[in-house]
C-alpha cells in the first residue's frame, strides 16, 4: 500500500481551510451562548452575525435572509415543504418538481405527499430536459409549482440551466429552491444569477466545517411555514436551538477564503481536470468522460471504462494512494447504482464502472502525476488479469 497519500474527492468533502480553522479556534474561547444579553452573549453574537453576512454577500443574498443549520441535507429538508412562504402568495405549493439527478437529501428529503411530486428527465447531456418541464408546467393549470434543482450535478459536475427553469415556474406563481451545495465557493453561483428564490449551501464542500450548512432566501421576508424543529426561536425563529458558534465562523471563512480570485482559481482547477482527463483517454482509449460535451464544474471528473468495476477501480487506486470516489458520498461508504447516470440513460454495464474525481483548493500537478501513475498500474493489472 502506497504511503503517499493523494486526496481527490473534494465533492464528498473538502480538506479543512486553515482560514475556517484559525476561525474556529478562536471562535472555540468564545464562552457565551449567542442568545444571552451580556456581553458574553453578544460577543457569540457578533461572530455569528459576521460569518452570516460573508455567506451572505457570497451568496448574493440579503444577510437577514441566511438561515444557519446543520448541513445542505437539515436545509433541503427544511425548505422543500408546501408551506415555504415566497413572496405574497400565502397558498401552499402542491406541485413539486424535481430533476432525476438531484441529490438524494432532495429526491427524499422533501415533505410532499407522494402524488404532488413530479419528476423532470434528464437529456443524455446529463442537463434538465427543459422541454420536458414545459410539458407537465402546460398540464398544472391552476397549480403552484416549487422547482427543485441543483446549480450543478455532485456526481457529474455538468450544470443545469437553473437561471432558464425558474423562469419558466416563476410566472405560474411558482418558486426555485436550488441545491448549490457543490457549486458554491467554485463558479459564480448567487440567487440573483441562478434565478433562485432559495439557495441550499454546506459549509464543507467549500473547506469549511462538516456539519454546518444553510438556507439562503433572495428576500430575507421570505420564511418557512411549517418548522422542522421547533423552541427558542433562533435563526428568525426558522430553526430553534443554540447556535454553534465556531462551525459558522469556519463557514463564514471558508466561504470568504473561497471567493478571492474565484475566477482564476476556477481557471487553475480547470487545467489540471483537463490534463487528469487527457491521462485517463491515453492510458484507457475507451474510457467514456460523462457530461464531457457541455459546461461542467471545472474540479469535477466522471468516467467509466466498459467492462471494470467501480469497486475494483476504487479498490485498487485507494491502495496505491489514491482516494476518490463512485459518487454521492452519502450512501453509508456503498459502492452502488448511480441514480444520476441512469437519468442520463448510460448503460447499466457502463454505469457500474464510474468513478468521480474532483478537485479542490489544495489540489496541485503533482496530484495529477500521482493519479496518472496509479491509474496507469490499476489498468496493466486488470489488462493482465484479463489477458491470463
Amino acid at each position: 500500500m502506497s504511503q503517499t497519500r493523494t486526496y481527490l474527492d473534494f465533492n464528498a468533502t473538502a480538506p479543512l481551510r486553515p482560514q475556517a480553522r484559525a476561525a474556529m479556534i478562536a471562535a472555540m474561547g468564545c464562552v457565551g451562548n449567542a442568545s444571552s444579553v451580556h456581553h458574553e452573549g453578544r460577543e457569540a453574537r457578533a461572530l455569528i452575525e459576521a460569518a452570516r453576512r460573508d455567506i451572505a454577500r457570497r451568496a448574493g443574498v440579503p444577510a437577514g435572509g441566511v438561515v444557519f443549520t446543520s448541513g445542505g441535507t437539515e436545509a433541503a429538508n427544511l425548505a422543500l415543504t408546501p408551506s415555504l412562504r415566497i413572496g405574497r402568495e400565502t397558498r401552499d405549493f402542491d406541485l413539486l418538481l424535481i430533476s432525476a439527478g438531484e441529490h438524494p437529501s432532495v429526491l427524499q428529503g422533501h415533505r410532499f405527499a407522494a402524488e404532488q411530486v413530479v419528476f423532470l428527465p434528464l437529456a443524455a447531456s446529463g442537463r434538465l430536459d427543459l422541454a420536458a418541464l414545459d410539458e407537465v408546467l402546460a398540464e398544472a393549470a391552476g397549480r403552484r409549482p416549487l422547482l427543485a434543482l441543483q446549480a450543478a450535478n455532485n456526481e457529474s459536475g455538468v450544470v443545469q440551466p437553473v437561471a432558464g427553469a425558474a423562469a419558466k415556474v416563476r410566472p405560474l406563481g411558482g418558486a426555485t429552491v436550488c441545491d448549490a451545495v457543490q457549486s458554491f465557493g467554485r463558479i459564480c453561483c448567487t440567487a440573483q444569477s441562478l434565478g433562485a428564490d432559495v439557495l441550499l449551501l454546506s459549509a464543507h464542500k467549500v473547506g469549511g466545517p462538516k456539519g454546518a450548512g444553510a438556507l439562503a432566501f433572495a428576500d430575507e421576508n421570505d420564511h418557512i411555514g411549517d418548522l422542522l424543529i421547533r423552541g427558542g426561536g433562533q435563526e428568525r425563529g426558522q430553526r430553534a436551538g443554540t447556535e454553534n458558534v465556531a462551525a459558522a465562523a469556519g463557514f463564514g471563512a471558508a466561504a470568504q477564503a473561497a471567493a478571492h480570485d474565484i475566477g482564476g482559481e476556477a481557471k487553475r482547477i480547470r487545467v489540471l481536470r483537463d490534463q487528469l482527463e487527457q491521462t485517463v483517454l491515453q492510458i484507457a482509449p475507451d474510457a467514456v468522460i460523462f457530461g464531457a460535451h457541455v459546461e461542467r464544474l471545472p474540479n469535477t471528473s466522471c468516467f467509466a471504462i466498459t467492462g471494470t468495476s467501480a469497486e475494483t477501480l476504487l479498490m485498487a487506486l485507494d491502495l496505491d494512494g489514491i482516494a476518490v470516489s463512485s459518487g454521492s458520498a452519502c450512501s453509508s461508504g456503498k459502492v452502488g447504482k448511480s441514480h444520476v447516470l441512469a437519468a442520463m440513460g448510460v448503460d447499466p454495464g457502463l454505469a457500474a464502472g464510474a468513478i468521480r474525481v474532483s478537485f479542490g483548493w489544495s489540489s496541485s500537478e503533482a496530484d495529477v502525476e500521482h493519479f496518472a501513475r496509479a491509474f496507469a498500474r490499476t489498468i496493466e493489472r486488470i489488462q493482465r488479469r484479463r489477458a491470463a
